[in-house]
């Protein structure tokens, strides 16, 4: 089956889908060996692990066309993919889809924010007219080849316009042949619950630690009505975390021994990397070519005789 209809499948099905944010290949390998069955791209952990910088719009199309195909060539699982504002007008959406689809995405979503954006729990939010969202979802429908590639509609109204406008435009952006609606940064548990009776719809949730919508469990989360969630800076908090306590060890003691129990050794991690693989395939096509020589000369010994 494709990605794009693995993924159409999992969003589809009962069970809500657990869709883990990657910042970088190796975080997605993690998540792929973990054994889970989707990942997401955002902006945010992007921006962060390229850039060293904050989501607010410093991420161009090409840089993220790059980091998504080292991602999708890293894992065998489907990837949903953020594409921001589409990157510009109705004919910019129109290549983020296509490029993205190139890259190997299952699927992406869109936002009814103006440029520059701002990541969905900043503030500071402003919103594009209805009409123009729309569009977007047009052209971005128009784009993709395959036609069970995942297009999302975000909108980010709730903060600006409210709650009723974000459900206006859920349904709205539905209507225009969104596969899945987010609706960003619902503030409390009735306003998620609404959004899912109303929003007709499969739903997207987003936990971001710290965030303006409150952190649930998937299960509940799946009891209020939503198809998948995603966790997209979880991983590149606590790798942050983590490198900065490492950076500290380091820096105070002038070894880094005393983290040694929250870090793999060289072997542990030679062997996660699947460095041994590589060596069969390196030895296998050496061997072959050893094999190709000695049949030409065997050959070539018959024809002097």
């Amino acid at each position: 089956m494709r990605k794009t209809s693995l993924l159409k499948k999992y969003i589809l099905d009962p069970e809500i889908l657990v869709m883990p944010g990657a910042h970088d290949a190796l975080s997605a390998r993690i998540i792929e060996k973990v054994g889970f069955s989707a990942l997401a791209i955002g902006g945010y952990p992007a921006t962060a692990a390229l850039m060293g910088k904050p989501d607010i719009s410093f991420l161009t199309l090409p840089e993220m066309i790059d980091h998504l195909a080292r991602i999708t060539d890293t894992v065998d699982i489907p990837v949903l993919v953020d594409g921001d504002t589409g990157h510009g007008g109705v004919l910019n959406v129109a290549r983020t889809v296509r490029e993205f689809e190139r890259a190997g995405a299952a699927g992406l979503f869109i936002e009814d924010q103006v440029f520059p954006k701002r990541c969905g729990h900043m503030e500071g939010k402003q919103v594009v007219g209805r009409e123009d969202m729309v569009a977007k979802i047009k052209a971005a429908l128009d784009a993709r080849r395959d036609p069970d590639l995942v297009i999302t509609a975000r909108t980010d109204a709730l903060a600006v316009l409210g709650v009723d406008e974000a459900i206006e435009r859920g349904n709205l952006y539905r209507e225009a042949g969104a596969d899945v609606i987010f609706v960003e940064a619902p503030r409390s548990v009735e306003e998620m619950r609404r959004i899912n009776r109303e929003v007709d719809a499969p739903t997207l949730a987003n936990m971001v630690e710290g965030g303006k919508t409150p952190f649930l469990p998937a299960k509940e989360l799946e009891a209020l009505g939503y198809n998948l969630v995603i966790y997209p800076v979880s991983a590149t908090y606590a790798a942050a975390k983590a490198l900065a306590g490492l950076m500290e060890e380091l820096k105070r003691s002038g070894t880094t021994a005393g983290f040694g129990d929250r870090m793999w050794k060289f072997s542990d991690f030679s062997e996660f990397i699947g460095l041994e693989e590589y060596r069969r395939q390196e030895r296998r096509y050496l061997e072959e070519g050893l094999a190709a020589v000695s049949d030409q000369k065997a050959g070539q010994k018959r024809r002097d005789l």
